[in-house]
């Protein structure tokens, strides 16, 4: 009765237009001052105990570093590099999109960041050449989907405070998803741009590859920095969130010089009001999992699947139905805080890894970024090429059909994500 009274008004309040956040906060403060006897000296210790946390200082952190890098010229030159790599391929620019998206995803952990830097030079930039305008916009929009899923990701850290689960173990775990995930869009556009007869670029010399990539360096070097400084132990994935944001302000400010001085309160008081947001989501999603926990809601759900004898692949075939259903009206974090509470202790009574149900769960808002009707990156994409929303719906189709074969991979071979850090001794 008490998950019923909590799910319904957290329901209605989200209907109502209400932001997540605010509609979290509101369905526990009803349920404590109305249906509970739970002290709220208790409640406000849960409440402070649940995020001091040293690891949600990354979230700030990745967020500023994303920044420095979107306005600071990185993009321009890990287009440049992609190029050059791929641009000789059939659909070219196509494919330049999906590797570019991938590179600058790894610096910047951001999906939407990723579309708007790769998108607003891309898309113009096939459309000029002769490509369908729904081509460009659709790749762009779906290979931006590999900012949550190629570490660092905000998405993954939001998971590992949700669930007390190792960063860095799942940073490390998605590595290959998020190569094979790449590889299998970038095979998709070929396959559509072959399809369609689309031009490809002339091939470049050796000599122009390595100019290409000596300029994209400096922003490359960046994963380093942070992938490199997780596994050797140099620092802990929020200290390597913090390097990030002061080395993408150094390669910005004095090595590309495409940001000013004067800029950098502009970016700092955008990196502060999408990180005030998500931490603001984050203390209310806290309050919300004591409410779920102290009534006892997720252990009952647990319960009654093992009971009903759903099993671990019965049980991974709901949670991806509901994780595509909620990531089509809800945004990735808000997603993950409010379900991962209730969804993994039932995945560990099941004996699935934490580390590979969280990665199930990330490619799940992936996809969720080019569903309708609230896919973040096709209303990013629609606003730069200028599509309407149903023509971008339709625009993404073949990538949303990889993408979905690719989520049956990862949520039934578990070892793409496992391998990697089990074999680096992180898990």
């Amino acid at each position: 009765m008490s998950a019923a009274i909590i799910f319904i008004l957290l329901l209605v309040l989200m209907l109502t237009g209400m932001p997540i956040s605010i509609s979290l906060g509101l369905t526990v403060l009803t349920f404590l001052f109305t249906m509970t006897e739970v002290p709220i000296e208790s409640v406000a210790l849960k409440l402070f105990t649940g995020i001091e946390k040293f690891e949600i200082m990354a979230i700030p952190f990745f967020v500023l570093a994303g920044n420095f890098l979107t306005h600071g010229g990185v993009a321009r030159r890990m287009i440049d590099f992609a190029t050059a790599m791929v641009g000789h391929l059939r659909g070219g620019l196509g494919m330049s999109s999906v590797f570019a998206c991938a590179l600058f995803a790894a610096v910047s952990g951001s999906s939407p960041a990723t579309v708007v830097a790769i998108g607003s030079i891309m898309i113009p930039a096939m459309m000029k050449v002769g490509y369908p305008k729904p081509f460009g916009a659709g790749v762009v929009a779906s290979a931006g989907g590999l900012g949550v899923l190629i570490p660092p990701s905000i998405v993954m850290v939001m998971y590992a405070v949700s669930t007390n689960s190792s960063i860095g173990a799942l940073f490390m775990a998605g590595v290959i998803p998020g190569l094979l995930c790449a590889l299998m869009l970038g095979f998709t556009t070929w396959w559509v741009a072959r399809k369609g007869d689309y031009p490809r670029e002339p091939k470049r010399s050796f000599a122009d590859v390595w100019v290409a990539f000596r300029r994209a360096i400096w922003g490359l070097a960046l994963i380093i920095v942070v992938m490199g400084g997780i596994y050797s132990g140099m620092f802990t994935p929020t200290e390597a969130a913090a390097m990030s944001a002061m080395y993408a302000f150094f390669i910005a400010i004095f090595v590309y010089k495409d940001l000013k001085l004067s800029d950098v309160p502009k970016v700092l008081l955008n990196s502060a009001n999408m990180s005030a947001m998500l931490l603001y989501i984050i203390t209310n999603a806290v309050l919300f999992s004591f409410i779920l926990t102290n009534e006892q809601i997720p252990q009952g759900i647990a319960q009654w699947i093992m009971d009903s004898g759903m099993g671990m692949i019965g049980f991974l075939i709901a949670v991806n139905i509901l994780l595509l259903v909620l990531g089509s009206f809800m945004e990735p974090s808000s997603v993950i805080l409010i379900t991962a509470p209730i969804l993994f202790p039932i995945a560990m009574k099941l004996g699935i890894d934490p580390i590979h149900f969280g990665i199930m769960i990330t490619v799940n808002m992936e996809i969720g970024l080019i569903t309708p009707p609230v896919g973040l990156n096709l209303y990013v994409a629609s606003g730069i090429s200028k599509l309407g929303l149903t023509a971008m719906s339709k625009a993404v189709w073949p990538w949303l059909v990889t993408m979905l074969v690719f989520l049956m991979l990862i949520t039934y071979v578990p070892i793409i994500s496992t391998w990697l850090p089990t074999a680096l001794g992180m898990m």
